[in-house]
């Protein structure tokens, strides 16, 4: 039964209300979070330069022939491994020396102390002069002195020839090698350096007028990316200035163990200063769609729209907005279910348009 022709409007102005309707029944199941002002930490962002607490250049501490080199550049060496071997026939030698020496006098003590023991004895029975008993005194002291001097000489012996095995002092990566298999090593001649990656720091030059502000404030951030933030309570600033720039050296002292951070590397980092008022939203309503920034916002009557945003730093739970939002708008916690949302929207009012035309 075909339509009688005034209905056709009539009931296209219907569709076009009934659109709107079923856009606000989609729009009240989004979970929005409005965009407040809250009071954060001011930060004075400042780039760093990573380096590592431990760094030793290993040098030779007696004199020998390079025999052996165990490692090399970016090997990984554990504490107290063998890093060089010096040629140690000599040390060896004096070694075996100085414990001959060692037992001839400890035999000589023996004897001595015997014949002391005698001479007692008989000067008890007045059988020896004084003069004998003083001379038996004299000859144990001396005795003992070699002995004391022999003992010496060995353990100074064994030290060189432990010197031969140059060891690492703790645990680290290679770095540099200085010398090579056949050359004479001296005493203070450099072998090899290393650093640990186990305890970095950051050094960071501040300028004067924020000195003040970082004593009274006490912490201070490092930023490895956009997610991970490292607290750093613990820094030291240096007491004087650059005479070119004016500017105070602040050591940052990292918690051990921090993982993927290498010498050398630049970081942001940030000084407290103060305190101030920021417009924040929760970091799951921002939406990066290229090298685009935005976030779905809800407006007071249901109706969704896509904007884009500056964001700041990241906060505890969420990011700081610079531009784009204002306090008390309703941002879309979902933004895929915003983004069916505004589809649904847009695509409602195009067809109520279409009807009305």
């Amino acid at each position: 039964m075909p339509l009688v022709p005034w209905l056709i409007p009539a009931l296209a102005g219907l569709a076009a209300l009934a659109a709107p309707t079923l856009h606000a029944a989609e729009t009240a199941a989004l979970d929005t979070a409005p965009a407040k002002y809250q009071t954060l930490p001011r930060e004075y962002r400042l780039d760093g330069v990573v380096e590592a607490i431990n760094r030793t250049t290993v040098s030779a501490q007696t004199t020998g022939q390079v025999q052996e080199i165990l490692f090399d550049v970016e090997d990984f060496v554990e504490k107290d491994a063998i890093v060089a071997r010096l040629k140690d026939t000599e040390h060896r030698a004096r070694v075996a020396q100085a414990a001959a020496d060692s037992r001839s006098a400890s035999a000589r003590l023996e004897q001595t102390q015997e014949e002391y023991t005698r001479v007692i004895g008989l000067f008890e029975k007045k059988n020896v002069s004084e003069s004998a008993m003083d001379q038996a005194k004299a000859d144990l002291a001396a005795a003992q002195a070699e002995l004391e001097s022999a003992t010496a000489r060995l353990e100074q012996a064994q030290e060189q020839l432990e010197y031969t095995q140059i060891r690492a002092p703790y645990s680290g990566i290679v770095t540099h090698r200085h010398i090579e298999v056949g050359e004479t090593a001296s005493p203070g001649q450099q072998v090899m350096s290393g650093i640990s990656l186990d305890q970095l720091r950051v050094i960071v030059d501040v300028p004067q007028s924020v000195i003040p502000s970082v004593r009274d404030g006490g912490t201070a951030r490092i930023y490895l990316g956009s997610e991970e933030i490292i607290q750093s309570d613990r820094f030291t600033i240096f007491p004087f200035a650059d005479m070119g720039s004016n500017t105070f050296t602040v050591r940052l002292d990292l918690p051990e163990g921090t993982k993927g951070l290498f010498p050398g590397m630049f970081v942001k980092t940030a000084f407290e200063i103060g305190a101030k008022q920021e417009l924040t939203i929760p970091s799951e309503a921002v939406v990066q769609r290229s090298e685009v920034t935005a976030v779905y916002v809800v407006d007071a009557e249901g109706r969704v729209g896509f904007r884009q945003i500056r964001l700041g730093r990241a906060v505890d739970g969420g990011v700081v907005v610079l531009a784009g939002l204002g306090e008390g708008e309703r941002v879309a916690l979902d933004p895929i279910a915003a983004g069916v949302a505004l589809k649904s929207q847009s695509s409602a009012g195009a067809e109520a348009g279409q009807d009305h035309g």
